[in-house]
């Protein structure tokens, strides 16, 4: 029930693979999944492939095809700072704009129930989460370990839908004082929920990584997924 799909760019310069996953029921809400800086790879797969579990016909763009199309890299030391190389070439403005053609995407699928997509982003596309909240049309819209959205907070204004922002408390990429930033710059926004998991690192959600805790990874997976279920369903009752 997962297999690639083309998506045309929304600027007319070609289109991009994503990896489409599907719920056992055949349709289901859209959800667009954020890559993290290692691309479309197993990890990715998988975490759509749960999300479609859940009853989402669940989406992963392929971010870094201007660049590179099929990135598809593991977590050794290497593969890490190719990683880190892709995403500091990055366009973000380009990347939010394909997170758009995705969004478009799921709407021209028969299998997508519903108007309201959701997102929901590790690492690179948790930070790609704040900017997509504020650029498109989601419904709801959850970052996992974002990074440098403390120096972005100007876009606040333009959030219409639900927000969730899961951060590590041991996290060097976005620390105590970031945090504090974020969230002070949230404060009048009625749709935004922030938490902080005490005692864990980046990348706490990743199964397998070596920062991995489940309990923290449970807790935030039951938010994420309250979240969704209240803004594009699928309805559970």
């Amino acid at each position: 029930m997962a297999h690639y799909i083309d998506i045309p760019a929304r600027d007319g310069s070609g289109s991009f693979k994503g990896y489409l996953a599907l719920p056992g029921g055949g349709s289901g809400p859209g959800l667009v999944v954020g890559q993290e800086i290692f691309g479309v790879n197993q990890n990715m797969r998988d975490v759509a492939e749960m999300y479609a579990e859940e009853g989402y016909v669940a989406l992963v763009p392929d971010l870094f095809w201007r660049m590179q199309p099929g990135v598809d890299l593991g977590y050794t030391e290497e593969d890490i700072n190719v990683a880190f190389g892709y995403f500091g070439r990055l366009g973000v403005d380009r990347a939010v704009d394909d997170i758009a053609a995705a969004i478009d995407a799921l709407r021209a699928l028969p299998q997508v129930s519903g108007p309201g997509v959701g997102y929901v982003g590790f690492c690179m596309g948790g930070k790609l989460a704040w900017l997509a909240a504020a650029r498109t049309d989601l419904a709801c819209a959850i970052g996992y370990y974002g990074i440098g959205i403390e120096d972005m907070l100007d876009e606040a204004v333009n959030i219409k839908g639900k927000l969730v922002l899961h951060f590590a408390e041991n996290d060097d990429y976005c620390g105590a004082a970031a945090r504090e930033k974020i969230t002070s710059g949230l404060a009048a926004l009625p749709t935004a929920e922030i938490y902080t998991y005490p005692g864990v690192d980046h990348a706490f959600a990743r199964v397998g990584g070596m920062h991995f805790d489940q309990p923290s990874a449970l807790m935030a997976h039951g938010r994420t997924m309250a979240a969704l279920r209240s803004t594009i369903g699928p309805d559970v009752n």
